[in-house]
């Protein structure tokens, strides 16, 4: 079957204390689909149910291999989900606060891609 795009939103997620690239990298997933509403799944492409639906996730942010990816995935409710993580998005300085378990004063920004396609 062909594959084809439906929806592509992208998102920015910071870590400003912790200094954890999963949790960076879920909230720029979860900033890009904060605001969306799909009835084109239905009305257009002609799913019925929304886990038929592709889920292609693409994440650039520091650290990537420290990523834990089923936390990323976590992030979205539907679909068939998958993940690409690579070395991207930025460290900035910070401040380190002890009361905030930082280990450091790195912020991470993380910034994702979020493509939907369906099958016809």
């Amino acid at each position: 079957m062909a594959r084809k795009r439906l929806i592509i939103e992208m998102g920015m997620g910071i870590d400003q204390h912790g200094q954890d690239p999963t949790v960076a990298a879920a909230r720029a997933v979860r900033n890009a689909i904060a605001n969306n509403a799909l009835p084109g799944v239905w009305e257009v492409a002609g799913l019925s149910h929304p886990n038929e639906m592709i889920v292609e996730v693409q994440v650039a942010v520091p650290y990537p291999e420290k990523v834990r990816q089923q936390e990323v995935l976590a992030v979205l409710p539907f679909g068939r989900k998958s993940l690409t993580v690579e070395q991207g998005g930025m460290v900035v300085q910070g401040r380190a606060i002890p009361e905030l378990n930082d280990k450091n004063d790195e912020m991470l920004i993380a910034v994702a891609a979020v493509t939907v396609l369906v099958e016809n």
